[in-house]
């Protein structure tokens, strides 16, 4: 729920300066365009300062933002917004993504097998994608979720032979 309200938060903020930059891009005249971007607000907080309000100036010393600076989201997301977003994390947070997720499974957990769907202690359910099974005699194991090439994830399971890939599902 959070993600999806960062999501639309920073694509209603993109949105509203579209408009601005399509203005801005239409000019011909190349002072009159170069002022109409400085004039669009900027969205990152200056190094070791607030955000720049409309119409506000940036501090003494300190250039303004480049015109890139309106996609920017307005804050850092926190590490536990991150996590909850692992495996399912919206465009404006893949920059910003985790490469692993710490976790554990609670209860005692036997192994997988093709298809099957594991709850970790965080919440999240994740399904096993490649086809792969093990046999495994656990009590709460740690878990490690890991980014492996080209979007897969992988479970790296305490006391597993093997690493099943997997797929969030929520």
């Amino acid at each position: 729920m959070k993600a999806l309200f960062v999501l639309m938060f920073v694509s209603s903020a993109a949105l509203a300066d579209d408009g601005a930059l399509l203005r801005c891009r239409a000019l011909a005249d190349g002072p009159a365009r170069l002022s109409c971007y400085d004039a669009i607000p900027a969205t990152l907080p200056p190094p070791g300062g607030q955000p720049l309000q409309a119409g506000q100036a940036a501090p003494s010393g300190q250039a303004a933002p480049a015109a890139a600076a309106p996609y920017a989201p307005q804050y850092a997301p926190s590490r536990e917004q991150l996590e909850q977003a692992f495996g399912k994390e919206p465009p404006a947070l893949q920059p910003l993504r985790l490469a692993s997720l710490d976790s554990h499974i609670v209860g005692s957990f036997d192994g997988w097998v093709a298809n099957q769907t594991i709850r970790l202690a965080n919440g999240q359910l994740w399904r096993v994608v490649d086809g792969s099974d093990d046999v495994l005699d656990a009590q709460n194991p740690k878990v490690t979720l890991q980014r492996g090439l080209l979007g897969a994830i992988y479970l790296d399971i305490d006391g597993a032979h093997r690493r099943p890939r997997v797929q969030r599902l929520q």
